[in-house]
């Protein structure tokens, strides 16, 4: 398949994504989360080890996996960990420590992703890496690197900003019509949420997705309320029922919904189910189970998936170091190309 195929196929699924989020916003987001997700962090985690994760030493994946542990078990115990006879965590107190390491954690397996990139001489890597962390404990407390280490990093900058990289270092590389297209497809779609049907056009949410979202991403639209519309404690209506609260869910939708489909789209270039047959065989079959366990209760699927869903967002880190290097590389070409 062609480079341009590829491209006007991701258009014609970026319209798609975008035409049915403004119609079921959440019943898209809550469907391809619970039946795309799984299947997209099993191909790709498989891909990217093939690849040794787009980093020089071949076992820097291991110090990614290991904070990613950190970083999600404290969630893991809260909802499959022992209760008392009131249905509470037994161990919900000493947990909260963890929690609040989080924004920490996660600075420090983005940062730490850049040095993998950037440093070769082990003891360099070392310091470097302790530093980080030592940045990491100081800056925990503070709101911002909260909101965006804890919130958006792992969520809406996963899927939308890199995912955009992808799409713009892929047209920069081919120096094609339908790549470039495909970028201003991929953003105008964005923006369109905010000037096509504002007003939610009568949209009304179903029951069943609002108890599956109140249980899931409920948290993420909250934070959206608050960092952008400056309203610390958006409530039931504002998220469901308001202009603005359907409006942020038809983004969200729409980000996650393409970011799965692109990466499906481009299985002809990069050849992410060229593995074993057995390898296949167990990829599908994790994700049937995956797909069962969220139709059987939403949260549950959430929660036995989170440690998954993690991993994938943090060992891709340095791939998207790569990418943001590759866009700056190919830029200056462009630059020292018409400088010549």
């Amino acid at each position: 398949m062609t480079v341009a195929r590829v491209n006007y196929i991701n258009i014609a699924l970026m319209l798609i994504s975008a035409a049915v989020a403004f119609v079921i916003p959440f019943e898209l987001f809550l469907f391809s989360y619970a039946v795309l997700g799984p299947l997209h962090y099993l191909t790709e985690i498989s891909w990217l080890h093939k690849r040794q994760y787009f980093s020089p030493n071949k076992y820097d994946w291991i110090l990614l996996t290991l904070l990613t542990f950190f970083l999600t078990l404290p969630g893991i115990m809260l909802h499959f960990g022992p209760k008392d006879i009131n249905g509470e965590p037994l161990i919900s107190k000493s947990l909260y420590t963890f929690f609040d390491l989080n924004p920490a954690v996660m600075f420090l397996a983005f940062s730490a992703s850049l040095i993998m990139i950037l440093v070769k001489k082990l003891n360099y890597r070392i310091i470097s890496f302790v530093l980080l962390a030592i940045v990491g404990y100081m800056i925990r407390n503070y709101d911002l690197s909260q909101v965006i280490f804890t919130i958006f990093l792992p969520t809406l900058i996963h899927v939308f900003l890199f995912t955009g990289a992808f799409i713009l270092v892929g047209a920069l590389k081919s120096h094609s019509t339908s790549g470039y297209l495909s970028i201003l497809v991929f953003i105008g779609c964005a923006v369109s949420f905010f000037f096509i049907l504002p007003d939610g056009a009568g949209y009304q949410i179903s029951e069943y997705a609002k108890r599956s979202y109140d249980v899931s991403f409920r948290s993420l639209n909250v934070q959206i309320f608050q960092s952008f519309l400056h309203e610390p404690a958006a409530g039931e209506d504002a998220i469901y029922y308001s202009s603005a609260g359907i409006l942020i869910t038809r983004f969200i939708a729409y980000a996650y919904t393409y970011h799965y489909l692109n990466w499906f789209s481009k299985t002809s270039v990069i050849k992410w189910h060229e593995v074993s047959k057995p390898q296949l065989v167990a990829i599908f079959a994790l994700w049937i189970i995956a797909v069962v366990l969220y139709y059987t209760d939403y949260r549950t699927g959430l929660m036995a998936l989170y440690f998954l869903s993690f991993l994938h967002v943090v060992l891709e880190f340095p791939l998207n170091f790569q990418s943001f290097r590759q866009i700056g590389q190919q830029i200056r070409l462009r630059f020292s190309g018409s400088a010549g």
